[in-house]
This record gives C-alpha cells, structure tokens and sequence, in this order.
C-alpha cells in the first residue's frame, strides 16, 4: 500500500469511528441504549482499525473483537481497559443476532448502559490523541 493509500485509509476508518460515535450519542439522547452500545461497539472498533492501519500500513484485519485489534494495534491495556473491551465486543453479537437481540435489549437499562458508553467516550477521545500522535 502506497502512503497515500494509508492516509487515504485511515482516514475512512476515523470518519467512520466519528459517524459512529456520533449515532452511539443520539441513540444514548434517545434512550435506545441496545443500539447505543452496539455503535460503541463500532466506534471503538473503526478508531482501532485506523490505527492498526497507520502502524502497519496494510489493511485492517477482518473481524470484530475489540482485544484483538488492540493487540494489532499494539496498544497495552490495562486489566479494566481489557475488561471494558471484552464486553463491549460481546454487545456487537448481541446486537446483531435475533435469538438473543431481546435477553440483550432488556440488560440495556440505562444504570448498566451507562457505564460502558461512558468508558467508550473516554477511550475513545484517547484513542483519536493516540492516533493523530503517532
């Protein structure tokens, strides 16, 4: 891949983390906190896939799980960090499969939704200093 092709790449992945950062908060506004938590899901996962880009300067790896691209991405994680992506990476399936969409929409009360769209607010925020920084 050229370097114009890495800009060009990374790019889509931040826009894309954006846009999806920015649907997780109107959902979060409109209480629809199952969505939310899978936009969460997709914010954190584009914004890693950007930087896996930028590091490796080869396309971002196919798949979902959050521990994965950080490890591609060769970000350290704390035990809590770890935790939070884990879970976060779960909420992807549960989103997306009918056979647990409802067990998932009914765990998504605002007290337990509530964490996890905080920490992805706050990581991600690091992980876009992290990338413009690198």
């Amino acid at each position: 891949m050229t370097k114009i092709n890495v800009k060009i790449i990374v790019k889509y992945w931040q826009e894309g983390a954006e846009r999806s950062w920015d649907v997780a908060k109107s959902l979060w506004k409109s209480k629809k906190y199952d969505f939310c938590l899978f936009c969460c899901h997709l914010t954190l996962e584009k914004i890693l896939k950007a930087i896996v880009v930028k590091k490796s300067k080869k396309h971002a790896p196919h798949g979902h799980n959050l521990l994965i691209l950080a490890k591609k991405a060769k970000i350290e994680l704390n035990e809590k960090q770890a935790h939070y992506l884990a879970q976060i990476t779960e909420f992807n399936i549960s989103a997306r499969y009918p056979e647990i969409k409802l067990k998932f929409y009914k765990m998504c009360t605002k007290n337990f939704s509530e964490e996890y769209f905080n920490f992805t607010k706050k990581f991600y925020l690091w992980l876009k200093k992290y990338l413009k920084n690198l």
